[in-house]
């Protein structure tokens, strides 16, 4: 008995389906939820930083998808392991809390020896840490070979000076009660000027 070319693949489609999804049933599955905005609370302790800042790498920072803890070899990026022990004299000029500050902020200021750019810009998207979320992670990363001092009032290069204007934005109007220079004509404008009034002084006097 012959069985029809189309019911072979029919039974073919069925049969791989059918194994395909039992296979994938052997795999474990694991839900993958995105992950939940920490509260930051203005009361926090420099030992409750500790504890967030912890939280916020393992989670939103995703800073131990490069990063490591106690592990040597060929890594990514550089280990954690007593990182505030170095960050304190790492670049001269820099105290650990700027120089943690910098690495998040602008990680392409400084490359430690031995590793290639491309950690991206933390406050920034799609990770976007807020400078609280920062503060807690730096106070994290000071016990990492020292002793957290920061707390969320701590100011740094990059959290405490004036916001720059946008690009191409309009200049600022003076605030009420300024004194306002007096325009200065150039002498090719003043010229002119002097010839329209001129001008304007004859027809009048015609009429």
């Amino acid at each position: 008995m012959m069985v029809p070319h189309t019911v072979r693949i029919a039974a073919l489609v069925l049969g791989t389906t059918a194994f395909y999804g039992y296979v994938g049933q052997l795999v474990p599955q694991k839900e993958v939820q995105p992950p939940q905005e920490i509260l930051i609370r203005t009361d926090l302790t420099t030992a409750d930083m500790v504890t967030v800042g912890r939280t916020i790498m393992d989670t939103k920072g995703l800073c131990f998808t490069c990063h490591t803890i106690g592990k040597s070899g060929v890594l990514r990026f550089p280990d954690l392991d007593g990182v505030d022990a170095r960050a304190q004299t790492r670049v001269p000029g820099l105290t650990d809390v700027e120089y943690f500050a910098q690495s998040i902020y602008d990680p392409a200021a400084y490359i430690v020896p031995g590793f290639n750019p491309g950690m991206p810009v933390i406050n920034k998207p799609p990770i976007g840490l807020t400078d609280q979320e920062i503060l807690c992670v730096i106070a994290y990363l000071q016990t990492l070979g020292g002793t957290p001092t920061v707390t969320l009032q701590t100011k740094h290069h990059y959290n405490s000076g004036a916001a720059a204007a946008p690009a191409g934005a309009p200049p600022a109007s003076p605030p009420k009660g300024s004194q306002l220079r007096p325009v200065v004509l150039q002498p090719a404008v003043a010229h002119l000027a002097s010839a329209v009034a001129a001008a304007k002084a004859e027809g009048g006097a015609e009429r």
